[in-house]
């Protein structure tokens, strides 16, 4: 999204009416963890900090690691070891955005799934243009076959989506994979090794579901128009973390009143006292 991240981090742009990071957090949310990792650069720590705090607000705990250098995203996992103190992850790319029925309801039988019986769980979506993404091939039963980094010859048209379930293995297995050619610790490199072992299992996100990996001009702004056009539409807004924080039990009335009144005049303050007055 270059020249304008040359002032601000991406994930910090609005999509329509909020801050992009917002997304993946309230899915993590919806998916009752309350636990984060931010994994940021330090120049933009401050603002990240500024927007998110410690979490409080939203009745969660965030925690702040540095990647000093762009190394990739399995490298932005290793800095998150000695805060997560080797314990079952979800990782969730900040630029992703996700919806459709029945989502969270999926994703938490994943989770317990890794949880109680190891492995990792990958998931996939149908693309035109798979020479763009990592992809995958997998079996009626869900196994995954075959993996790929943006082939020149695209064996499928599943992309692996920006969303993994790894159990503890997942820290012995960082320290495994070796840089790749384009200098970065990739994430199919730690996949592959799930692969290898015939514990990594993908669920495909079919018709029903969106998928924006919003890192570009264009799916930004598809993003934002479908978001705009839900909201519009339905009356409610998607990823109000105080709202779901609410739901969730993990802020009380108060807090939701007090956080409306500090964002008075906004459109997303006007949206938390509308639905604290009608809940």
């Amino acid at each position: 999204l270059y020249p304008v991240t040359l002032v601000t981090n991406k994930h910090l742009l609005p999509v329509f009416n909020k801050p992009m990071i917002f997304y993946p957090i309230s899915l993590a949310m919806l998916l009752d963890i309350q636990d984060f990792v931010l994994v940021v650069n330090g120049k933009d720590l401050p603002s990240f900090k500024k927007i998110l705090g410690d979490g409080e607000a939203f009745g969660i705990n965030i925690s702040y690691v540095i990647q000093e250098a762009p190394l990739g995203l399995a490298h932005g996992l290793m800095c998150a070891e000695e805060v997560i103190e080797k314990e079952p992850v979800c990782l969730i790319l900040g630029d992703n955005i996700f919806f459709g029925h029945g989502l969270p309801q999926l994703l938490k039988a994943c989770r317990k799934e890794v949880e109680q019986e190891g492995g990792a769980y990958i998931f996939a979506y149908h693309v035109p243009d798979p020479e763009r993404y990592g992809i995958v091939e997998f079996d009626k039963h869900g196994r995954a076959l075959r993996l790929e980094e943006k082939p020149k010859k695209p064996f499928s048209r599943w992309a692996v989506v920006g969303l993994y379930f790894y159990d503890r293995s997942v820290w012995q297995k960082l320290r495994q994979i070796k840089p790749s050619s384009r200098g970065e610790y990739e994430i199919t490199s730690v996949n592959q090794l799930y692969l290898k072992e015939k514990r990594l299992k993908v669920k495909p996100l079919g018709r029903g579901f969106t998928w924006f990996d919003a890192g570009t001009p264009e799916s930004f702004l598809e993003a934002s128009e479908f978001v705009a056009v839900y909201e519009r539409r339905s009356g409610q807004m998607l990823a109000c973390l105080e709202e779901i924080a609410y739901k969730n039990g993990w802020i009380s009335r108060k807090d939701l009143m007090i956080r409306a009144d500090q964002l008075k005049g906004s459109k997303y303050g006007e949206y938390l006292k509308s639905f604290m007055n009608n809940s």
